[in-house]
């Protein structure tokens, strides 16, 4: 969930904070898993978005989420359900109901035991255009070379310019509004991490910094203009969106992905699956 206010400073992972990361993680990512599987054409995000609800409340989880404040405003949902043009935190509704050749974004954070798993996914709503999947497809590849960059001593760049040449080859855009961000106690924690910058620049990664990277990729435009209801961005151009998300611990070789489902012992791609395509 890629909302733009941090708290500070960087903060490595104990062992027992990072046991408890790994918790949240692994709650946000059955969450979101047993989302995406009940999208179909006809459901309304208002039904997703409560289900979400209350599956959290079988985990015995909260969602970090509802209740989230900017400023004057206050987040409603449980979840962030954002269909086609909609780049990020769009509001569960009775009146937006999916439709066959949509995508929609699902976007799971959650609180369990004093600590945020975050985690994003764009899905298909039946079948979609090539042009759809080859969006999903390379956005969540973005995501994987981004997380294959977050290893100690490398720095926020170095994650960063990767996920924004593999988008931009492509043809695609990066969202340069909203960017990436520390997670642990509080959900949006320092380092930012944008989607897009030079190598050897910002912040030295460290081990044991948990940290969200999630790639938002437009067809074409990276801008953005806000919706009347104050949460919701959308591509000014009209044209699809999506958004995939990890969250994950950085370690010396390898970074330590937190958010896998119950019963799953790793990260799996989304995109590793057969999609219909139009």
């Amino acid at each position: 969930m890629g909302l733009p206010s941090f708290s500070d400073p960087v903060i490595c992972k104990t062992f027992k904070q990072k046991e408890k990361m790994r918790n949240a993680g692994r709650a946000a990512a059955t969450v979101l898993d047993r989302l995406c599987s009940m999208v179909e054409p006809g459901l309304s995000t208002l039904d997703l978005d409560e289900a979400g609800g209350r599956l959290m409340k079988e985990l015995g989880v909260e969602s970090a989420c509802r209740g989230y404040r900017a400023g004057s405003k206050v987040f409603p949902g449980y979840t962030c359900l954002s269909i086609n043009d909609e780049i990020v935190h769009g509001i569960g509704l009775a009146e937006r109901v999916l439709k066959e050749g949509d995508v929609i974004s699902v976007d799971v954070c959650i609180r369990c035991e004093g600590f945020v798993g975050d985690n994003c996914r764009t899905v298909p709503v039946g079948r979609v255009s090539p042009q759809l999947d080859r969006l999903l497809q390379v956005t969540e590849e973005s995501l994987f070379i981004g997380i294959g960059k977050a290893i100690h001593k490398n720095r926020v760049g170095d994650v960063s310019n990767s996920v924004q040449r593999h988008v931009e080859s492509a043809g695609f855009a990066v969202i340069t509004n909203f960017v990436g961000h520390g997670v642990g106690k509080s959900l949006h924690e320092e380092p930012q991490i944008p989607n897009f910058g030079q190598p050897g620049t910002g912040p030295k990664l460290k081990k044991g910094m948990a940290i969200c990277i999630e790639p938002m990729v437009n067809m074409k435009s990276p801008k953005v203009k806000m919706a009347e209801d104050g949460w919701t961005a959308l591509a000014v151009d009209g044209m699809p969106s999506a958004h995939f998300e990890h969250t994950l611990l950085v370690d010396e070789d390898e970074a330590e992905i937190l958010t896998i489902p119950e019963g799953r012992e790793k990260a799996e791609p989304f995109f590793a699956r057969e999609v219909a395509v139009a």
